[in-house]
């Protein structure tokens, strides 16, 4: 099997996963600056190929959206694709390092929370689901 035949479908079906979901994809850094500076709250999902964001992050990202409060906009970079808009909006994640997968959180174009691989990794998708609606309950309006 040619590997990097494989990895594109792998990148491909995460990509899939998560706009199919509703996230609207950035893949430029110009792209990432017009989306953060949109007025209300954001939700940035932080995607990569990895085994925690296809079995728990992408399942929580497409699942906390379905909830009494939500952010105003949902957008996603890909970590290990999309290097320079990946880049672009960790740099309004400050205070955070890098971490993929990952959730962000601003209003009005700054950083509010985040939800780092630590929580992510070893945990379900439930419990990041809870966590993504807790931060949502904090920050965002009814819908």
């Amino acid at each position: 099997m040619d590997f990097n035949l494989f990895m594109g479908d792998v990148v491909n079906a995460a990509r899939k996963d998560i706009t199919e979901s509703g996230y609207e994809e950035l893949k430029t850094p110009e792209e990432v600056d017009e989306a953060l500076a949109r007025e209300g709250t954001t939700l940035v999902m932080i995607n990569s190929t990895c085994g925690c964001a296809g079995g728990v992050a992408r399942p929580a990202a497409a699942s906390a959206i379905h909830y009494d409060k939500r952010p105003d906009h949902l957008v996603t970079v890909f970590a290990g694709q999309d290097r320079e808009a990946t880049e672009r909006a960790r740099e309004y994640f400050e205070g955070f390092p890098p971490s993929s997968p990952s959730f962000a959180l601003l209003k009005d174009g700054k950083i509010v929370t985040m939800v780092e691989r630590h929580d992510i990794e070893g945990f379900g998708p439930v419990d990041v689901v809870n966590r993504l609606q807790n931060i949502f309950d904090q920050y965002c309006e009814e819908i």
